[in-house]
């Protein structure tokens, strides 16, 4: 790795792996098996999060996108794969923050008004898109990472 641009994608993309692993699949499923924490407390605790997660993720993904930008002008071939695994990423995000996180809302809306209804009952299938979309972001995030790293 001999470029500005690819160190600055490097650290984005591990910064951004990071923080999606931890938050994920280390905080959101624990949170809700901690004594005392109730299903809208824990749903309120997760809108915060998942929020300000996704926002630290806008800007990773820009930080990436501007690295990608630059090793593009140096005069150091990189392999397609980093290009093809930042694009992902930032696919998946945009498909969570569009087209998932609205349905996750209006479900968690649902439970928290707690209107008599038996949202609370059911399984929300937008949960399985969102975590789906995670194990593809946190992939192409380490593809991206390793392709870096090998470069030679």
């Amino acid at each position: 790795m001999s470029t500005f641009g690819a160190g600055l994608t490097l650290v984005a993309v591990l910064i951004w792996f990071g923080m999606v692993l931890a938050i994920s699949f280390i905080e959101a499923p624990i949170k809700f098996t901690a004594p005392g924490v109730t299903l809208a407390i824990g749903l309120g605790i997760g809108r915060r999060v998942f929020r300000a997660l996704n926002a630290v993720e806008a800007v990773l993904s820009v930080v990436a996108v501007v690295g990608l930008f630059l090793m593009g002008r140096s005069d150091v071939d990189y392999s397609p794969t980093v290009t093809v695994g930042v694009v992902v990423a930032v696919v998946c995000l945009l498909a969570q923050v569009v087209g998932v996180r609205p349905a996750l809302t209006r479900r968690s809306n649902e439970v928290l008004a707690g209107d008599g209804t038996t949202a609370e009952d059911k399984r929300s299938t937008a949960h399985y898109y969102y975590v789906g979309f995670e194990v593809v972001k946190i992939v192409a995030l380490i593809v991206v990472a390793a392709a870096l790293l090998f470069h030679g």
